[in-house]
């Protein structure tokens, strides 16, 4: 069954009203009214429309008012507006699309000239939103690492500035696991590197289903180097993460050929907590604390967690 986009109708009189209502909704349409301009944009406020259809002269705020009214919100689409109107002369035509309505309708309107227009906006609105997924999946690409599917080294420059100057800013706690897979040069040297990228695929896969979705995010940082990024989260709790992520990762059996093979990682661990007295502390300074306790647990042993808040590191 064809989808359509909603509709909302902007007009005063209740017979128009009605008609184009039950004209719409006949097609298929899914049709929400309002009797004035006003009415109108406190509807589109707290809901999107893809297509709004308004008359031109109304009380209170008018079609021109709504158009651009509408025109200068930020929205989650495109909106394609038509203007239904007496008016016919050109000047009225061309003031009507310079406030930014994208068609017209003369009244009465003729029930086929409305669908064959209609038709046209569906085009238009189908083209923007494939263009919409095709530039989100180039996004996507652009910021995802091809082999493990999590957050790559660009993305992570991108977003952990923020996510550090957020913390500082509100006082709020942001914790950084940096792991490490041990002994993975061994790993890819006894078994090939297609297992090694097997390993990594499903170390991060481990990882993602240990965290919070669209909230905790992965990012790798190189190699076989992994950069778990906890916002609202203290030290001791990121602490315990790491511990339970150390567990789960080395209760995994990954099957290669005829192979089994089981893998371990080291943690380091540090925490911006939620009182920071230094402001300026930059996120490369961060990382360096957490690859520093990684650095510490590979040398006391792997497969351990080790870590400091950074209050205590400097």
């Amino acid at each position: 069954m064809k989808s359509f986009f909603p509709v909302l109708i902007a007009e005063d009189d209740p017979v128009s009203r009605r008609l184009l209502e039950a004209t719409l909704t006949k097609e298929g349409y899914e049709v929400v009214t309002a009797e004035n301009g006003h009415k109108a944009l406190e509807t589109f406020e707290n809901r999107f429309f893809p297509i709004v259809i308004t008359d031109w002269m109304m009380p209170e705020m008018d079609g021109l008012g709504l158009t651009k009214s509408i025109r200068r919100q930020e929205t989650s689409g495109y909106v394609f507006i038509f203007l239904l109107t007496a008016k016919s002369s050109k000047e009225d035509i061309i003031a009507g699309l310079e406030a930014g309505a994208d068609d017209y309708l003369t009244k009465p309107f003729n029930r086929g000239e409305l669908m064959a227009r209609l038709k046209t906006a569906t085009r238009i609105l189908e083209l923007e939103e494939s263009l919409k997924k095709a530039n989100e999946e180039i996004r996507l690409l652009s910021i995802t690492d091809v082999l493990t599917g999590c957050f790559n080294r660009a993305y992570m420059d991108e977003t952990l500035p923020k996510e550090v100057k957020r913390s500082l800013r509100y006082g709020r706690p942001l914790s950084l696991i940096m792991g490490d897979i041990d002994h993975f040069k061994k790993v890819n040297d006894t078994y090939g590197h297609q297992a090694g990228d097997e390993i990594l695929r499903r170390f991060v896969a481990c990882l993602k289903n240990e965290i919070r979705e669209e909230v905790d995010w992965i990012a790798r940082y190189g190699g076989e180097e992994f950069l778990l990024i906890f916002p609202e989260t203290d030290f001791e709790r990121a602490m315990l993460l790491a511990e339970r992520l150390r567990l789960k990762v080395s209760e995994m059996l990954i099957q290669h050929e005829e192979r089994t093979i089981s893998i371990t990682v080291s943690f380091g661990v540090t925490c911006l907590p939620s009182k920071q007295a230094n402001k300026d502390i930059s996120y490369e300074e961060i990382i360096g604390f957490a690859d520093e306790f990684l650095y510490e647990a590979k040398k006391a042993g792997r497969n351990r967690v080790i870590g400091h808040p950074v209050k205590c590191a400097q």
